[in-house]
């Protein structure tokens, strides 16, 4: 661990760890964590400590390869859009004969110190992450080597973290664009929470065709809620028992246009000739259902096979021309939309 190692600037003087950490005024432990990426470090005392090490360019000695293994992280595994990842980050790991270790946070997040310390110690080829990590927990991983990619952002990143994400505003664009050709004017949207990037971009990809078609945004034709297929129906039951109740409803994801597809039959109508409904992701349910779910594609297996391409390549040292990739979304027509029925 203390390594004599050239300093930089052209000294010629050894530089040890005692020294750094004579230099940044903290003990030689502090030092040891920051190096090997370890946590109980304050913000400030680590960047201290790491542009040190940058200056005088140390280097531990036998620092160990990174292992024929890959860490794909999810939050929580709870539905069929997990599995889509799954797979393409398998069919891309085989291709390059790299093992794939799974872990999932839980809904409280309980797990992650846990597993970032794991991880650190194994030092995996890449990481890829639907989860979404804190600077900190990036900020160790780099410190370690082990190159991170984020599968389809939730928040804004800085511009210097990899990520692969789809074009969520065309979508919404498009899924809405359907819906007024088809003739509808009343259309609601059930949207994800605000704070989540592609809910926004969904939405404001609904308002746009909205205003193309001249058209009014109604604000209580506008629902945001949880993705999930029970928040769909509550949604859902509200837009549908007023008065003036849209013909057509245009879902953030396929699992509350589900929620949505329960909500009609409660209320006795008929899809699509009382309501025509959109919804997002093309999960392989979609087709299943009667009648099949009209959807915005989103390229899951291929996003998740694009992540882990680009994490596997700056594991590898390389330098690929795009940090940051968004794939194309496009609409998958099928029976559950139709132009607006008399009533």
């Amino acid at each position: 661990m203390d390594q004599d190692h050239p300093g930089g600037g052209g000294s010629s003087k050894p530089v040890t760890i005692s020294y750094i950490a004579e230099t940044a005024g903290v003990s030689v432990p502090t030092v040891s964590k920051v190096i090997n990426g370890r946590s109980g470090v304050s913000a400030d005392t680590r960047a201290r400590v790491e542009a040190l090490v940058t200056e005088y360019g140390y280097r531990k000695s036998g620092t160990p390869n990174r292992s024929n293994m890959m860490d794909l992280v999810f939050d929580e595994l709870v539905d069929m859009w997990g599995v889509e990842i799954i797979r393409g980050v398998q069919r891309a790991a085989r291709k390059h004969r790299v093992g794939v270790v799974l872990s999932e946070f839980g809904p409280q997040g309980n797990a992650i110190r846990y597993w970032i310390d794991d991880a650190l110690d194994r030092r995996p080829a890449c990481v890829v992450t639907v989860a979404q990590l804190s600077r900190e927990q990036r900020d160790r991983l780099r410190a370690r080597g082990i190159p991170l990619v984020v599968f389809d952002p939730t928040v804004e990143l800085p511009d210097d973290v990899p990520f692969v994400g789809a074009t969520n505003w065309a979508g919404g664009r498009a899924a809405t664009r359907h819906l007024t050709d088809l003739g509808h004017r009343h259309i609601a949207m059930i949207s994800g929470p605000d704070h989540i990037l592609c809910s926004r971009a969904r939405l404001d990809g609904y308002r746009s065709a909205m205003d193309a078609a001249n058209l009014p945004v109604h604000p209580d034709l506008m629902v945001r809620t949880d993705p999930t297929q029970e928040a769909g129906h509550t949604a859902a039951r509200a837009l549908l028992d007023r008065p003036d109740r849209p013909t057509a409803i245009f879902t953030g994801n396929d699992l509350q246009a589900l929620g949505v597809y329960q909500a009609a039959r409660d209320a006795g109508l008929r899809i699509p000739t009382d309501l025509s409904v959109v919804g997002f992701d093309d999960l392989p349910v979609t087709a299943l259902l009667d009648p099949p779910l009209t959807t915005v594609h989103q390229p899951l297996t291929e996003m998740a096979t694009a992540a882990t391409e680009l994490a596997l390549a700056l594991g590898r040292g390389e330098k690929p021309p795009q940090l940051r990739l968004e794939l194309a979304t496009t609409l998958t027509v099928r029976k559950s939309t139709a132009p607006p029925g008399s009533r």
